[in-house]
Order: C-alpha cells, then sequence, then structure tokens
C-alpha cells in the first residue's frame, strides 16, 4: 500500500504531499524533512529504494524534481518506481512539467494523481484515462 507520495525539489521543499495512510498535520513537516534528506543525500548510483522506519521509500529524479513514495513492507518497489515514472509521463503530456507548472496548477496535479491512486492503491495506468477528467474541464472552460 502507498502510505504518502510527496514531490520536492532540490533544495528540499516540498511542492506537493499526497497522504493515502493518517498522520498528524504536526509530524508530517518533521516525516517530510526526515525523508527528504536522506533521499537528497544519496548518490545517484545508489539504488532508488530505501528502508525506511516501518516502511519502504521510492523515489526517482526527474531534472529539479524528485517524487518520493513511502511505501508498506508488502508493497513491489519495482510497480511503485515505475507508477512513478507513469506520472511524470502524465504530466508531461498536460504540461509542459516544470516546477512552475505544479506549483501554480496543484488542483489538476491532485486530480491526476487522485485518478491514478486511490486509498493507497493504483488503480489507473492508461494516460487516456487518467487525463480525460482534465480535459473535459478543460473544453468546459473554453470560451465558446
Amino acid at each position: 500500500m502507498i502510505k504518502f507520495l510527496l514531490m520536492v525539489n532540490k533544495q528540499g521543499q516540498t511542492r506537493l504531499s499526497k497522504y493515502y495512510e493518517r498522520v498528524d498535520i504536526g509530524k508530517r513537516p518533521f516525516l517530510e524533512a526526515d525523508v527528504v534528506k536522506g533521499c537528497l543525500s544519496r548518490k545517484k548510483e545508489e539504488c532508488s529504494f530505501v528502508e525506511y522506519k516501518d516502511f519502504k521509500l521510492v523515489y526517482r529524479q526527474y531534472a529539479a524534481l524528485f517524487i518520493v513514495v513511502g511505501i508498506s513492507d508488502t508493497e513491489n518497489e519495482l510497480s511503485i518506481y515505475e507508477m512513478v515514472h507513469n506520472f511524470v509521463e502524465v504530466l508531461d503530456k498536460y504540461f509542459s512539467h516544470s516546477e512552475l507548472d505544479i506549483m501554480f496548477n496543484l488542483d489538476k496535479v491532485h486530480i491526476i494523481l487522485d485518478k491514478m491512486i486511490q486509498n493507497g492503491h493504483i488503480v489507473e495506468t492508461n494516460k487516456n484515462r487518467i487525463l480525460a477528467p482534465l480535459l473535459a474541464l478543460d473544453q468546459m472552460s473554453e470560451p465558446h
């Protein structure tokens, strides 16, 4: 099961966080700082799977952004690693995938994530089906 997904920049600033398991609001900044510090300090040659406390971390770097996913011990790391890549491909297809696009369109990024992951489980991987709600919203908002 996916516990959380974080998108952070190289400076360690969280740009997006989505929790699928309850974590107290007050504890989230400490958890995020610790997780991000652990992932950002690793070398590129090191494995992208990290044991962390009572769960595992899977992370990938794309340009200036890191995507970090906290998962249960029973979750398949490779499937999560591929899901992260699929998420980035969906972002690339919809945006130009710059950090600014994500910051100014967090609502749309959350729609994408909600279409892909529900209750901590991957439910959709097809890019066209993931983007369908956003494209429908975009069509409705266009002036006629």
